[in-house]
């Protein structure tokens, strides 16, 4: 073989091995390729690319100082050479800030992260379809088929009541036991909120009981004056433990408890079934950090990140990191009490519905 031959197919070989691999010189990786790498070397890419992206920021319900801030302290302690920016707002803040930064072709939240964002962001075309390592073997619940959603972390709600003006044995210990007239203007939940609502409430007793039976309960239940507040359901919290309200309704379970471990006036009040949900982490379509993006998100549902969610007294979703046993008592499989589980897909697809209702029976 000549000279001239021999580097003819020299030549043919290093273009045929660019033309392979999406991470060559011969073209950058699109953000689907990042989203979906596999084998060994998905950690090494991800943090080299991370390393020249030098940031990302996360969109995320979950409370700040709590664990919001801890979690994303975390992550820069593992990978310095990150900076991981975060905003904390509700979850419909969370969609609106995300679609419109979507709409503008200048998105900032690479990750957003809460429950009842997935479905308007994903049918609005704007979330880009990821895979994991870390959750391929949890239960399908847990993860979406299509890869726009991984599960981060379980909600269960329920009701809180106040604990000075209440006493344990007369509250009410179950739905229909809300319609005693003696409840009457004592009751409020948050109107607006995805999660943690009346919203949700009145989706999850439509699941529950079915639409006919459901309409009657509301119709009742919205004889007892219920406060809308338009405040988040941590607030709405407060405001049980301050005495603006004796009973709030479908609020986050864990946030009486944490507030009672610490002195408040408050104590939950779970009521079955308690409605279960999941809060869920999506990836930005427009990102321009990816590789930072998948790394964090590979970190967040990591054994040693939803430790990190388990110390601020959140429900891990790693089947190897079990919550504080303070939690025990609104955990429905430690209490021994009966749950039904809301869906992304469920809420969603229920919401129209839903609103209509609110403000028939609920104003």
């Amino acid at each position: 073989m000549t000279g001239h031959m021999i580097s003819r197919v020299v030549a043919r070989c290093v273009a045929a091995c660019l033309a392979a691999s999406p991470f060559s010189m011969a073209r950058a990786a699109t953000v689907a390729e990042i989203a979906n790498l596999a084998g060994p070397d998905r950690e090494r890419i991800l943090v080299e690319g991370a390393r020249k992206e030098g940031k990302f920021a996360i969109y995320s319900a979950m409370i700040d100082d709590q664990a919001l801030r801890p979690v994303t302290e975390a992550f820069k302690r593992k990978y310095p050479f990150v900076d991981a920016q975060f905003w904390r707002a509700d979850s419909r803040d969370l969609v609106n800030k995300a679609l419109a930064e979507a709409r503008a072709k200048a998105v900032v939240g690479d990750v957003i992260e809460g429950g009842g964002v997935s479905q308007p962001l994903a049918r609005a075309s704007v979330l880009q379809p990821f895979s994991t390592p870390v959750n391929a073997a949890w239960s399908s619940d847990l993860r979406d088929p299509k890869g726009f959603w991984a599960a981060t972390r379980l909600s269960y709600f329920g009701a809180a009541y106040n604990t000075r003006d209440l006493r344990a044995e007369d509250t009410p210990k179950s739905y229909d036991d809300l319609l005693d007239p003696k409840w009457k203007g004592k009751l409020c939940w948050t109107g607006p909120a995805e999660t943690g609502s009346g919203l949700m409430f009145i989706t999850f007793m439509r699941l529950v009981r079915g639409e006919e039976a459901a309409e009657a309960y509301f119709k009742k239940l919205g004889e007892q004056k219920i406060v809308n507040y338009t405040s988040s359901p941590r607030e709405v919290v407060n405001k049980v433990m301050a005495g603006e309200c004796l009973i709030a309704l479908n609020i986050f379970l864990h946030h009486a408890v944490i507030s009672q471990q610490k002195g408040a006036a408050v104590a939950a009040l779970p009521l079955e079934p308690v409605v279960a949900n999941a809060s869920i982490a999506t990836l930005a379509k427009g990102t321009q950090n990816p590789h930072a993006a998948m790394l964090f998100i590979d970190f967040l549902l990591s054994k040693e990140a939803q430790q990190v969610l388990e110390k601020a007294d959140y429900f891990p979703v790693h089947p190897e990191v079990a919550p504080r046993p303070g939690l025990a008592h609104v955990i429905p499989k430690s209490a021994g009490l009966q749950s039904r589980f809301l869906t992304e897909d469920f809420m969603f697809a229920a919401r129209a519905k839903s609103i209509e209702l609110q403000k028939k029976y609920f104003p």
